[in-house]
């Protein structure tokens, strides 16, 4: 059973930083694409960042230049470095991630979703 659990939430102040993890374990074959979405309260989940295999990012324009999106491909773990963070920041991240495991039934990739990790900014 693949699992992706997330860390490294919390409570900031304005321009404080925070640094999340996620890290994807079971019997995994691939990982194609990484990446954190967040849902604030009223909100619909949104994607924040992602990044794929070979190292290609894609963010978010309200993070551009704050935050950014990393993998450890050995380690099965996709991080995201949070800089500068505002009040707006504050939300439920959620690792996702395309992961294809043999124990599936079928060889493709499957979606899945970690349980999410509140970030909270304020002063």
């Amino acid at each position: 059973q693949v699992q992706l659990v997330e860390s490294g939430g919390g409570l900031v102040q304005p321009g404080g930083s925070l640094r999340l993890s996620c890290a994807a374990s079971g019997s995994m074959l691939s990982i194609k694409s990484m990446g954190w979405y967040r849902q604030a309260p009223g909100k619909e989940r949104e994607l924040v960042a992602s990044i794929i295999s070979g190292g290609s990012t894609n963010y978010a324009d309200a993070v551009k230049g704050r935050f950014t999106i990393s993998r450890d491909n050995a380690k099965n773990t996709v991080y995201l470095q949070m800089n500068s963070l505002k009040p707006e920041d504050t939300a439920v991240y959620y690792c996702n991630a395309d992961i294809m495991s043999p124990n599936a039934g079928v060889l493709k990739y499957i979606n899945y979703w970690g349980q999410g990790t509140q970030v909270t900014v304020s002063s």
